[in-house]
């Protein structure tokens, strides 16, 4: 009589063959890896560092009492001071400069931005007889030095009797920011669909109504950028400011900042302080157009 052995034999475990061969996780499009997270965050932290340490750099100069504090900077951390901002403010023509910076600068951004607007339009949805010989021109008076400008500038402006006037400065200034300007609302323009023209037509609008009321509003991020280029174009020159300019009550901010430096001598201290101060004005003006600039920037590089 023979007997059978029966033998067990294991069963695998079911969780445990699923956990061993559980599939990778698979990456989204898009997403990215934590060490590639980790890098971007690097890089951009010490672009961010080396963007802003000119600007550390400059304001803690400014706050040195002496004119050769920048030859030790160590030393003026342990005697800062405000004195070099109340004597910028009290025995210098600082608010001189600040108006005549003003009066250049606004005039500059709002004749500029209306003409650039006007003819980055016109150039953008009517085809006249030379409407694109017309930006090809534009695009020219840019490839000439301000040296090579300055002289015929100087004998047009003392034919009108504009020499050291606002208004001959800001005609001037806008010789060069309406060219670059046009192209640029030009090619926001084209990215407004033609069929809010033809619906400002349909409504009675005349071609200029139609610009002002409904092309105008949707083109804010352009207009922003191009007031923001206009502005800072007529802030920061000195070529055309200091040739233009005899009296030095009507010197902008760029060019008041040469008289704190002679041929023998150079007060670094006081130019600091005035140029943070100069500083100010425009990061209000950045601050009321950045929520558009952005947008403008990237809004015109393609059509559709």
């Amino acid at each position: 009589m023979s007997t059978t052995t029966t033998v067990d034999t294991p069963v695998p475990d079911a969780r445990a063959s699923t956990e061993s061969v559980r599939p990778r996780r698979v990456r989204r499009r898009g997403e990215r890896s934590r060490l590639a997270t980790f890098a971007s965050h690097g890089v951009l932290s010490v672009a961010s560092l080396i963007a802003l340490f000119p600007i550390a750099w400059l304001v803690y100069l400014s706050l040195g009492p002496d004119k050769d504090d920048y030859l030790h900077p160590a030393r003026i951390f342990d005697k800062a001071t405000l004195t070099n901002y109340s004597f910028v403010l009290e025995h210098t023509n600082f608010f001189a400069w600040f108006k005549s910076t003003m009066i250049v600068s606004l005039g500059t951004t709002v004749i500029g931005v209306l003409f650039a607007a006007t003819t980055g339009y016109a150039v953008s949805r009517m085809r006249f007889p030379g409407y694109r010989k017309l930006m090809w021109v534009l695009l020219l008076t840019q490839a000439f030095p301000i040296a090579v400008l300055i002289v015929p500038m100087y004998e047009i402006l003392g034919d009108l009797g504009l020499i050291d006037s606002y208004l001959g400065l800001v005609l001037v200034y806008c010789s060069t920011a309406v060219p670059y300007c046009a192209w640029l609302l030009k090619g926001y323009f084209d990215t407004i669909p033609f069929e809010i023209d033809e619906a400002g037509r349909i409504d009675g609008l005349s071609p200029f109504g139609t610009f002002a009321r409904l092309i105008l509003p949707l083109a804010r991020p352009g207009l922003a950028v191009a007031a923001f280029y206009s502005f800072i174009t007529a802030f920061g020159e000195v070529a055309f400011a200091s040739t233009f300019m005899l009296d030095d009550s009507k010197y902008t901010f760029a060019v008041g900042l040469r008289s704190f430096v002679s041929e023998h001598d150079a007060q670094w201290n006081y130019m600091a302080a005035t140029a943070v101060l100069i500083a100010i004005p425009v990061s209000a003006f950045f601050y009321l157009v950045q929520k558009n600039l952005v947008t403008g920037l990237t809004a015109g590089g393609t059509k559709g």
